[in-house]
């Protein structure tokens, strides 16, 4: 729950793109004489105040389960990974500045705790990076600098948000309470650097290079390379096509190579939040006669705003690992998950309830959920079907300091 060859692969990739979309104010100013003995210069503007964004928050859940095994593990899963106990399934707090114009470096400092903390930046099949045991604590946690170049160069360095994937880390964000299989399969987070431009008022791209797929593994030393191009087709439309390429087995060659492709179109209106999301991935495996390994998998997530604090979101969807190179071992997953969300303000804070049900069916030589009885003790049964009904409890409090 490794820059060896870093200009090759940025003309490979062609564009390489991120996500802030924003156009530069206007700079200039004039100042005219007075036209007469009364009249006066007018003042300069003065400069925009500098704002410090915290907060914290809390997520406590359960997931009540149909198959109920003996070791209370939602298989295969990174993110609310246990099931039938009320878990702290996230805490945390942070500290935040964006960079502006008026004060051109920023810094986002957040410190996390719970069960979803803990596996989800790990490799199931490479070594963890040095001090993972501590740096699993820290969410987003960098530095970032405004560089006046044109509409305004965004540079920001450290652990940042994954440009890859629909849903984030902290369910508070998301649509849903548990996340979805496109999400638990890819990284919530990066380890690296990453340049951001807004080239029109509509177009957004962002390169960047991070240390490889799972930010808390170490697979080599060579790292990965990636971008995005964000646009804003309209007022209420945006489509995301973001891609990483990078060695995440021993061996470096650049046959084994991994490409990764997430592609999203999201579009918003009054009431009404609609997405797709489709992602593709490939590798060859450094093994006996070098299989070509495949994912593929894809989620329409929809959410209808019923009125006051009322929301309904239904999301399907599917993963297909065909060689189990991701989920671990070949399997093909379907699953569709209902939510009814609450959300009630009190001043600065918030009070999030989510009541969701979910059915996951995982089919093919590696698939099935834990179900009772055990096969042998201390080893759950094996089930291909798995009803989930799960609720999830979360208290925010957010505040901004202006100098």
């Amino acid at each position: 729950m490794s820059l060896s060859r870093p200009a090759l692969l940025f003309v490979s990739l062609h564009a390489l793109p991120l996500v802030i979309s924003a156009q530069t104010p206007d700079r200039s100013t004039q100042s005219q004489p007075p036209s007469d003995a009364s009249a006066q210069s007018a003042p300069p503007p003065a400069p925009s105040p500098i704002e410090w964004q915290y907060g914290g928050f809390i997520d406590v859940g359960r997931l009540f389960s149909s198959t109920s095994p003996s070791n209370h593990v939602f298989r295969n899963r990174g993110t609310t990974p246990r099931v039938d106990e009320w878990e702290l399934n996230m805490a945390g707090a942070y500290l935040r500045k964006a960079p502006s114009e008026s004060s051109r470096a920023g810094v986002e400092l957040t410190v996390q705790e719970g069960r979803d903390s803990e596996i989800f930046g790990f490799s199931a099949t490479a070594p963890n990076i040095g001090g993972a045991d501590w740096l699993l604590h820290l969410g987003p946690t960098n530095a970032s600098y405004l560089a006046p170049v044109g509409n305004g160069l965004t540079v920001q360095g450290g652990i940042f948000a994954s440009l890859i994937g629909y849903d984030g880390l902290y369910a508070k964000d998301n649509l849903t309470y548990t996340r979805p299989w496109t999400g638990d399969y890819t990284p919530y987070f990066m380890l690296g650097v990453n340049a951001s431009y807004p080239v029109t008022p509509r177009l957004t791209a962002t390169g960047f290079v991070v240390n490889g797929y799972w930010h808390l593994a170490h697979a080599n030393n060579v790292p990965s390379v990636g971008g995005q191009l964000a646009y804003k087709a309209t007022d209420r439309v945006t489509v995301k096509e973001t891609v990483l390429y990078g060695p995440h087995q021993t061996d470096t060659s650049l046959r084994f190579w991994r490409f990764f492709s997430d592609s999203i179109v999201e579009r918003k209106t009054g009431r009404v939040t609609a997405a797709f999301e489709y992602q593709i991935g490939t590798e060859r495996v450094a093994t006996a006669g070098d299989p070509a390994a495949l994912w593929m998998a894809a989620q329409a997530p929809v959410k209808w705003s019923v009125g006051g604090p009322w929301s309904l979101i239904v999301r399907p969807e599917f993963a297909w690992d065909r060689d189990g190179r991701w989920i671990g071992a070949p399997q093909s997953v379907k699953a569709f998950t209902s939510t009814v969300e609450y959300r009630r303000l009190f001043g600065q804070a918030q009070a999030i309830v989510k009541l969701e049900y979910r059915v996951d069916d995982s089919r093919g030589p590696g698939g099935g959920f834990f179900s009772e009885p055990d096969v042998r003790p201390g080893v759950p049964g094996l089930t291909p079907t798995q009803h989930l009904f799960g609720v999830g409890l979360i208290f925010t409090f957010d505040g901004t300091v202006r100098q």
